[in-house]
């Protein structure tokens, strides 16, 4: 896998695989967007949108980003259809990085919260 910053801030951009990730550390209103500021949340655990990222192999992913300091809310969680983590970005938003396994063969999600049950 590769994975590289493009550039450090304002706006931040990385390259992992063959996307760029740009990352925007917020701001007042511009010719494209008149009425609409763009800041960090306020309340963390509550969350109106995130940035949805399949990787190739998360395990991967998950030990090389952690190594350069990326913060995680948990290790990968296999949720039957995908392997997935959230973790956030240095404004605090969530990306949620997944692997896609179950899924590309029909399997579905867990939809319990705990890690028993098979439904």
């Amino acid at each position: 896998m590769s994975e590289k910053v493009v550039l450090g801030e304002n706006p931040c951009i990385g390259k992992v695989a063959n996307s760029w990730i740009i990352m925007n550390p917020g701001g007042g209103p511009t010719d494209d967007k008149p009425d609409v500021v763009l800041r960090t949340p306020e309340d963390f655990t509550t969350v109106s949108s995130f940035l949805n990222v399949r990787v190739a192999d998360i395990h991967d992913f998950y030990a090389t980003a952690s190594a350069k300091g990326a913060e995680f809310l948990t290790p990968p969680v296999d949720r039957r259809a995908e392997l997935r983590c959230y973790m956030r970005d240095p404004d605090g938003y969530l990306i949620e990085v997944g692997q896609a396994t179950g899924l590309l063969e029909g399997i579905l999600a867990r939809i319990d919260t705990g890690p028993d049950t098979d439904t």
